[in-house]
């Protein structure tokens, strides 16, 4: 009895901050009176679009390095590319493509030399993130106020401000870029998979041909067969009518997990206790993850939520991003280097020990989250439609890392399933605080200083937290934590 309120007490303590933040999302909703299919509507619009900048924050704290201020850098490379696609004149997927093409080496470097600079101030990194944030983006604004133009001849009446200097404050994606990545539809999705499955399966078998790795083919066929099968499915005209939405009924997404899940657990029982007959294998895990589906299934028939279900539509080829997303993290530390990161973040100290390269290791992780966070805010703008020049990257940074803590995570550990959990408390807070306001005090202003309110507390509490465990227990920490003097010390140096 003593052991299961143990647990329960630890459970809710590690999930206290979760458990308020649905306490006041569940509140701000009943007091908003907004209709809960209008929430939901608008909480997955705002998942898609911000979901996965929040997950490039992932990276970093893996590696030590706590919250990633600089994603806002990653940000500002976005924007450089699509203000130079949308003057070319690209649109559509094709633009959003070159976007990325464009973009991403420019991140890269980005991330080289935030990465260098943050080997340079270990155990200061978020202020030196923050900091640099600020230096950025007086640097981006010279670039868009006086070099495109005043340096850099730019001729386009819909860009430039009156004069031929700068650019100017809004710029219109919808002729261009909006909605680019959210209308592919799930059959372009598919087919587009197949050439790439059917690309890297065939360079697989030529190279162990040539390299003569003696390596059987024999799977790699399978697979070529089994994609060549799903592809030929999309022929069938009832299945190919429904692949030729871009948008996705919320209840056939619950309904197409479930199956997947379901299926997916019954294969692993198969295989593992039948097959390979592995005596490590646990089936009740498979079998209640089988129940728990079923479960959530039956939900979909309660009126209540099968109307939601039934309203809400998600963006197939965005939310595909975000899961792909999810899975790059999960296996990033099954590699080498995902456990070189995970070394790092625990003890520099012993990762040098173990022969680990850790400046290295660390730049690596800042490309990683930047090139991440430069991607995130291109689906973020093709999203919204709208890009605000010298705005739209400023609170990148500081929402992302609020919705990331909102979830549960901390300066030390941050996983997929906190990024999603946050992105949804926050967001939901986001949507019905203003409304909230105005029912409960007749201002729905007081809701807008609010949400500003929680998303920069929930900051400010996560790093006084962080202080007082690094200041209370140096040891465990080794060489990466000083303490509060650490995070406060570069910014009164700055100040003398």
């Amino acid at each position: 009895m003593n052991q299961l309120k143990n647990k329960v007490f630890n459970a809710i303590n590690e999930n206290k901050v979760v458990m308020l933040f649905i306490i006041l999302c569940a509140a701000a909703t009943y007091a908003s009176k907004n209709p809960l299919t209008f929430v939901s509507a608008e909480l997955f619009t705002r998942i898609g679009r911000n979901g996965f900048m929040v997950l490039a924050l992932l990276i970093p704290v893996l590696a030590g390095m706590g919250l990633n201020f600089g994603i806002t850098i990653g940000a500002i490379a976005a924007q450089i590319a699509v203000f130079w696609i949308v003057y070319w004149g690209y649109t559509g997927i094709t633009g959003f493509l070159l976007s990325v093409v464009m973009a991403t080496p420019i991140a890269m470097i980005f991330g080289w030399m935030v990465g260098k600079l943050f080997n340079k101030m270990k155990g200061s990194e978020m202020i030196a993130g923050m900091v640099l944030g600020y230096f950025a983006d007086g640097l981006y604004q010279l670039f868009f106020l006086y070099i495109i133009g005043g340096i850099i001849p730019v001729q386009n009446d819909t860009l430039i401000i009156t004069g031929g200097i700068g650019v100017k404050n809004t710029i219109d994606l919808a002729n261009n870029l909006k909605y680019s990545l959210d209308t592919v539809s799930m059959l372009k999705v598919i087919e587009i998979t197949f050439y790439v499955v059917v690309a890297i399966t065939l360079f697989k078998i030529l190279f162990n041909k040539i390299q003569k790795t003696g390596s059987s083919i024999k799977k790699d066929f399978v697979l070529l067969g089994i994609a060549a099968l799903a592809y030929a499915a999309t022929f069938i005209p009832a299945v190919e009518g429904f692949l030729g939405k871009d948008r996705l009924l919320l209840l056939h997404g619950v309904t197409i997990a479930v199956v997947f899940v379901v299926a997916l657990q019954v294969f692993r029982i198969i295989h593992r206790k039948f097959v390979r007959k592995d005596p490590e294998y646990n089936m009740n895990q498979g079998i209640s993850k089988i129940i728990t589906a079923i479960i959530c299934y039956g939900l979909t028939y309660i009126k209540p939520i099968e109307k939601i279900l039934l309203y809400v539509n998600i963006p197939v080829t965005t939310y595909l991003c975000i899961a792909a997303l999810c899975v790059f993290n999960n296996m990033l530390l099954r590699t080498r280097l995902g456990q070189n990161m995970r070394t790092v973040g625990q003890s520099r100290a012993v990762a040098n020990a173990a022969g680990i390269d850790v400046d290295r290791t660390r730049i690596i992780a800042m490309i990683l989250s930047t090139v991440l966070a430069c991607w995130g805010q291109l689906i973020y703008l093709q999203n919204i439609g709208t890009f605000s020049t010298y705005g739209a990257h400023t609170q990148v940074a500081q929402f992302a890392i609020a919705a990331l803590l909102v979830g549960g995570a901390s300066v030390q550990k941050a996983t997929n399933k906190q990024a999603i959990i946050g992105v949804i408390l926050f967001h939901t807070l986001f949507i019905v605080a203003p409304q909230a306001g105005k029912e409960l005090f007749n201002n729905a202003q007081l809701g807008e200083y609010f949400r500003v309110f929680v998303a920069y507390g929930v900051i400010a509490v996560s790093l006084a937290m962080h202080a007082w465990k690094t200041t209370a227990k140096p040891t465990e920490r080794g060489s990466n934590s000083k303490g509060l003097f650490a995070i406060i010390k570069p910014f009164t140096s700055s100040m003398k």
